[in-house]
């Protein structure tokens, strides 16, 4: 069928869109439009206008703008064709001449609705009869009431092979068989496919019935406990929610749906006053799904059992919709109680607790990031690094840019305060002052060092703490060599600077020589290490040869103290015991310490 943009102007020209409207929704004239408040969200004054002259509508609130059709498609949640077809009956419009293939499904798929309409008033017939008395227990324990058997439309399967069949005789075996009500088998009579069932019709988004869930009633039966209609010209479990056409509308004014695993959470929710739930065909939510409930709001909220079955069912949804994500469009998780389904939790504490948990539900972010953290044991650098990548392996299929970096830029941040988690900051008491510096500076080069170590020390930690100064943004890439260094033997000025770093704050060259001025501490500059003219005190040249000797100046500054406290302690080894491992332990520690030394002028003079 070929709908040419003629033909749909002329269709959208012979509809009155307030007449249409005013069919939900109350409309106010204000003078040659209508208005009224908006049916896409919630507001007190009117923001939503319906121009018939034009032909739209629009909310100035929330920028819903569209056409009759697109009205039908958002507000009814029906399918563009539906929408068309609706229309047209209302203008008086003949549809354009399918093609004979195209008429011959559209035959096919009336008389399909025919049987399933007919084998649901068999079923709700039969429920009432004399052989429904289980089925009718079974619903009086669950708490579900008449009315709430007449509106979800409640039926029995009686425990036979032919009673269907032979109920619904007026239709043709073959058309019982495509329509999914009974099954062929191969040397033997078809028989019915739902026995000993109680049975609910699932509903496509015009509310015709389309196919049937059923529950087995037999608790010693080893058949499924519940059993879907297969796949039908008129029904696709992956393309179908249960109750869509009920919730939409509520889904709509309440701005609100919520996604259950099973039929009978979605009439316990309605049984509690929610009646803005769906649930999916007995499997995990498809992406088709998923752009249903996005038509009718922009977080839709998933809502499954407590148990570890129902945790995995909610990270496949997540798994199927990260690549679908765009702005403003998600999912919303809420995790019930361990071993709690939505209809055991409003049973047992009623709907505050349910609207509790829905009114506080977790993002995507924040699901996946739980998710990973508690799936396997992370005591190692390994299984660190394997939640890290696994992290990393979600986001990549995020297919928005915007999105996907976003996601990056939060969950990296979580797993570095996971796996790098802050020390104990620089407390303002513990900045020492240059004199008491110098003192701790001599005790660490006893008797047995040389002056110019120390000199050469603490010429590199001013050194540091200007390289540093000039080049804030750089101190993140040496956050784990920095926040090795010990206090003891830091230059104060170099342990302010890494107390931003140790903060976790963004941190400007004005900021940091602000706090090292409020210490009353002179600002670093050239004349304390002139002798030795480090590249990355150089504020010109090339950058990377800059950031090299600036990693290589950390590593020697921190290792010294502790070198030279080792060769302390093996010159007093070597005093007390005069014996040649000591001897040899002191002239390994000499040995390295010229190398030390080595290094700080090779360092100097690249």
């Amino acid at each position: 069928m070929a709908l040419s943009p003629q033909w749909l102007d002329e269709l959208r020209t012979r509809i009155t869109l307030s007449a249409l409207i005013q069919r939900t929704v109350k409309l106010q004239r204000a003078g040659n439009e209508w208005k009224a408040c908006c049916p896409f969200h919630d507001e007190k004054t009117p923001s939503f206008y319906v121009n018939d002259g034009k032909g739209f509508y629009h909310c100035f609130g929330c920028e819903a703008h569209g056409d009759a059709i697109r009205w039908l498609t958002e507000n009814q949640g029906l399918a563009f064709m539906d929408a068309v077809k609706e229309l047209a009956v209302q203008a008086g419009m003949e549809l354009p001449a399918p093609d004979p293939a195209y008429a011959a499904r559209a035959e096919q798929r009336a008389t399909l609705h025919d049987v399933t309409g007919a084998a649901q008033d068999w079923f709700r017939a039969t429920l009432h009869s004399p052989s429904g008395a289980k089925a009718r227990d079974y619903l009086k324990t669950r708490g579900i009431d008449a009315p709430l058997i007449d509106h979800f439309g409640f039926g029995f399967a009686p425990d036979s092979r032919d009673a269907l069949g032979k109920a619904l005789s007026q239709f043709d075996e073959h058309l019982l068989i495509e329509a999914g009500m009974r099954v062929a088998a191969e040397e033997r009579e078809p028989y019915d496919r739902f026995r000993g069932r109680l049975m609910l019709p699932i509903h496509d988004v015009r509310g015709r019935i389309i196919a049937f869930g059923g529950r087995i009633l037999d608790p010693d039966s080893t058949a499924p406990k519940y059993l879907n209609s297969p796949d039908t010209p008129v029904f696709d479990k992956g393309r179908t929610l249960f109750n869509l056409h009920r919730a939409g509308p509520v889904a709509r004014k309440a701005g609100r749906l919520v996604v259950v695993e099973g039929y009978m959470d979605v009439v316990a929710l309605a049984k509690a006053g929610i009646e803005e739930a769906v649930a999916p065909m007995g499997t995990a939510l498809t992406e088709q799904q998923m752009n249903l409930l996005w038509r009718l709001v922009d977080k839709p909220i998933v809502c499954f059992d407590g148990d570890a079955a129902g945790r995995r069912a909610a990270m496949r949804a997540i798994a199927r919709a990260l690549p679908l994500l765009q702005p403003g469009r998600s999912l919303e998780i809420v995790r019930l109680p361990a071993g709690l389904d939505p209809d055991d939790l409003v049973r047992r504490e009623g709907k505050a607790a349910m609207e509790k948990l829905l009114a506080t539900p977790k993002s995507m972010l924040e699901t996946i990031w739980e998710h990973e953290r508690e799936a396997l044991p992370l005591d190692s650098p390994e299984e660190k690094a394997g939640l890290k990548a696994r992290l990393l392996a979600q986001v990549d299929t995020i297919v928005d840019s915007d999105i996907r970096a976003l996601y990056r830029r939060d969950l990296l941040d979580r797993f570095s305060a996971f796996a790098f988690p802050k020390r104990a900051p620089f407390q303002r008491g513990n900045v020492i002052s240059f004199s008491e510096g110098k003192r701790r500076l001599r005790e660490t080069f006893d008797a047995n060092g040389t002056r110019r170590q120390q000199h050469q020390f603490r010429r590199l930690g001013a050194a540091l703490a200007f390289g540093f100064l000039v080049r804030p943004d750089k101190l993140f890439q040496f956050d784990e060599e920095l926040l090795c260094l010990g206090e003891r033997h830091i230059d104060p000025r170099l342990a302010l600077i890494i107390n931003a770093l140790n903060l976790g704050e963004a941190a400007s060259t004005l900021d940091l020589a602000a706090s090292i001025c409020r210490e009353g501490l002179a600002l670093p500059n050239r004349h304390e290490f002139d002798d030795l003219p480090f590249p990355f005190t150089s504020l010109g040249g090339e950058e990377d040869r800059a950031l090299g000797s600036l990693a290589r100046g950390v590593r020697l500054y921190a290792g010294l103290p502790e070198l030279r406290e080792a060769f302390a302690r093996a010159n007093r080894r070597l005093e007390a015991e005069q014996t040649d491992s000591a001897w040899e332990e002191q002239e390994r520690l000499r040995t390295r310490l010229q190398e030390w030394e080595s290094s700080l002028r090779s360092l100097a003079a690249a």
